[in-house]
């Protein structure tokens, strides 16, 4: 049985994908930190559509608690594999550079980044031993143009969008694939402190997105027909630049 990862697939963008997955076939596994209640109602969507899952809480900031919670995972599942990593987990905590505290800056980096590297290179090696795998990275515009207020959370995001590139050049003849995907304002909890109605000047589309739009080209990256698309940035953001 084929497998996807989703972290922090418990609200927003994360929840949106693990029903677009499970959707698609997949037995999808929500990861989540601490909100045990937003991770069931994921589980409880993705078995309303007709599909399977399971929740698994690690910290993916913590290479011991990923590297624990995934083994033990793998030892109890030898019938499934886990074919597909969504790298989700990431918070905002904004401020301008002058005022940010470290801690701003270091946590918004810790999930992100460290969260990247310790949930992928765990699961890389049984991808490429399977000669399958997708690797989604969450990102963000702010990471590819940069914005106001979020030096942390760009710089956070734009160092993901260079680890993907350099993984899919490590992995490409293996028939793994690495792509980030990055949403510009897309409506949940995250952007619900900002002024949509002030902000959809500046989009070509007046409107922010939605977190299904996000999922939907999330599982088509997680599927067999996109086996020729690796080290890619590819923007949804209703045409902002």
């Amino acid at each position: 049985m084929k497998c996807a990862l989703v972290t922090g697939g418990s609200r927003g963008i994360g929840k949106a994908i693990c029903i677009a997955l499970a959707e698609t076939g997949y037995h999808v596994i929500i990861n989540y930190k601490s909100n045990e209640v937003e991770a069931a109602d994921t589980l409880a969507k993705v078995t309303a559509k007709g599909g399977t899952g399971e929740v698994l809480q690690f910290d993916v900031t913590n290479k011991a608690d990923v590297d624990s919670t995934l083994d033990a995972w793998m030892q109890s599942n030898g019938n499934k594999r886990i074919a597909a990593l969504v790298n989700n987990a990431g918070i905002r905590d904004d401020a301008l550079l002058m005022w940010m505290s470290e801690s701003q800056w270091k946590n918004v980096l810790d999930i992100s980044l460290n969260g990247f590297f310790h949930t992928t290179q765990k699961l890389l090696m049984p991808m490429l031993t399977g000669k399958f795998g997708r690797i989604i990275n969450i990102v963000s515009v702010s990471g590819v143009r940069g914005l106001p207020g979020q030096t942390n959370y760009s710089a956070a995001k734009a160092g993901i969008i260079g680890a993907t590139k350099a993984l899919a050049r490590e992995v490409a003849r293996k028939g793994v694939t690495v792509n980030a995907v990055a949403p510009g304002f897309i409506r949940t909890d995250m952007t619900r402190d900002l002024s949509e109605k002030d902000l959809v000047k500046d989009i070509p589309a007046q409107r922010f997105g939605e977190p299904e739009e996000v999922a939907a080209l999330v599982a088509f990256l997680a599927s067999e027909k996109s086996s020729y698309i690796t080290g890619e940035v590819i923007s949804i953001t209703g045409g902002l630049h």
